[in-house]
């Protein structure tokens, strides 16, 4: 069956249709007002280290400080995780105080995990990932993990042979392989990688050049995420409200939907 999707974006909120046969399947609706702030990206500046507490406060430019606690700390979960906290005996020894891994005036990197509520601030990790159709991408591990809901494990192994054999030599990063790609083919998988490695090179670039506290990325918009996620093999095509519009998305189009928009 053809489907075609129709995107409204107007200053007050987005409107996106999946149509079929000329019949509404699905309406989506953004307000621009209730827009949450997770999956933001941030260079943050500690303001306040509470020991005691095992967290900090981080200025990340919002009226409220972020709140980061030890455990949401990449590194240090990570080197947990792997064994490095094993003490004496064979027992795990407690993660490393967060006054010996954060300073107050330091610079971090962070993206938003919870959105503020009332009258707490947001809540932070330093453990950046980002979706794309296919995959997510976690700049900071080295596997290639596949989505539980693939049980499969022949299917599993195919897949993750299919991403390795996407990514450039020397290309740093893992990956987690979603459910959607079990029919992708390797177009859509180099999609994918190219957009999530071109999408953090441009983050840790801007990180080396701007001043704390900066938003380096806002988590995508309805009208682009509609783009990623509702676009198949039977959609014939996508109408975009105003050229204005969509020339914002166009760059985004031409990496999920070269041959629709």
């Amino acid at each position: 069956m053809s489907e075609e999707i129709l995107i409204n974006v107007t200053p007050q909120e987005t409107r996106v249709a999946l149509m079929s046969q000329g019949v509404v399947q699905e309406i989506h609706i953004e307000r621009a007002a209730s827009r949450g702030l997770a999956g933001n990206v941030h260079l943050g500046r500690v303001a306040r280290v509470l020991p005691g507490m095992q967290s900090a406060f981080i200025d990340i430019g919002l009226e409220r400080a972020a709140f980061l606690h030890v455990a949401d700390i990449w590194e240090v979960r990570h080197a947990h995780h792997n064994g490095n906290g094993a003490g004496a005996g064979g027992k795990v020894a407690p993660m490393k105080p967060i006054e010996q891994i954060l300073r107050e005036g330091q610079t971090v990197l962070v993206q938003v995990i919870k959105d503020p509520i009332g009258t707490k601030g947001a809540r932070l990790s330093t453990q950046i990932s980002f979706a794309g159709r296919m995959l997510v991408y976690l700049p900071q591990e080295t596997h290639i993990g596949v989505s539980q809901r693939i049980e499969n494990e022949a299917e599993r192994e195919l897949l993750r042979t299919k991403l390795a054999a996407q990514i450039p030599a020397g290309e740093t990063g893992g990956y987690i392989i979603r459910t959607m790609a079990e029919a992708a083919t390797d177009a859509d998988i180099a999609n994918d990688v190219n957009y999530l490695r071109k999408l953090w090179h441009t983050i840790r670039d801007a990180s080396q050049t701007v001043q704390a506290p900066a938003c380096l990325y806002q988590d995508l918009s309805l009208a682009q995420r509609a783009l990623r996620d509702l676009v198949q093999d039977e959609t014939n095509s996508i109408q975009i409200d105003s050229r204005e519009n969509f020339q914002k998305l166009q760059q985004f189009a031409r990496d999920y939907t070269p041959n629709v928009i």
